[in-house]
């Protein structure tokens, strides 16, 4: 909620504001409106911020009830507050490739995506120990391709038992097989999706590096995904 929220909210280091930020255009009056009354010493900043939050409010809105959810007013202002809290803090990052409102909106239609996706995941269990990786291929034309996919395959699984980590075997498996979206298995692991990319991408070039090693190539969904 909205509520408390303008006194709420921590001004950033001004030394994180001040740092030297590539913009490509010069702003438009709009934009630079938008960030001189969200600059921490304006006087406007607290009416500033309620106007940036209304905005982001209707974004994601506008985002929880295209996708249907059955609570979408309280998904809405979960998401909006954690945009604000987010645009708030990387006011020094914006490049002015678009007007102000236009990148602030995209905030808010992430965090409504993100809350949507682990809403959608609530009670669902996620397997992180699997015993088996059932790996679906996909059928070649002629029994010669058949033959290399079913190849393929086997080196795939073994390479996943041996050359993987427990964490990264997990990781990918629950990723790329299962399905589970990133930020779910970040909630759950509790851990960002930044290091839940950079364990899928280690494990993918050990995974490319073990295939190479036992003499197969090509891609499956497991590894190119």
């Amino acid at each position: 909620m909205l509520t408390g929220m303008a006194t709420s909210v921590s001004p950033r280091p001004m030394a994180a504001l001040d740092r030297p930020t590539t913009r490509t255009a010069q702003l438009d009056t709009e934009s630079q409106a938008w960030l001189d009354r969200l600059d921490p010493g304006s006087r406007e900043r607290d009416a500033a911020i309620g106007d940036l939050h209304a905005l982001l409010l209707k974004a994601a809105r506008y985002e929880v009830n295209r996708r249907g959810s059955s609570d979408a007013d309280d998904l809405a202002q979960q998401s909006a507050d954690d945009a604000l809290v987010a645009v708030l803090g990387k006011l020094g990052d914006f490049r002015g490739d678009s007007r102000f409102t236009t990148w602030a909106y995209k905030f808010a239609l992430f965090e409504a995506g993100v809350k949507l996706r682990r809403r959608a995941w609530q009670g669902r269990e996620v397997q992180l120990e699997p015993a088996t990786w059932a790996l679906i291929a996909r059928v070649g034309p002629t029994p010669q391709q058949d033959v290399e996919t079913t190849e393929l395959l086997a080196g795939l699984q073994a390479a996943i038992a041996q050359d993987l980590s427990p964490h990264q075997r997990e990781v990918l498996v629950a990723v790329t097989l299962d399905g589970v979206p990133i930020d779910v298995l970040a909630e759950r692991l509790n851990t960002t999706r930044g290091a839940l990319y950079k364990t899928i991408h280690d494990a993918r070039h050990k995974l490319r590096g073990a295939l190479a090693a036992r003499g197969l190539g090509g891609h499956t969904e497991a590894e190119a995904s």
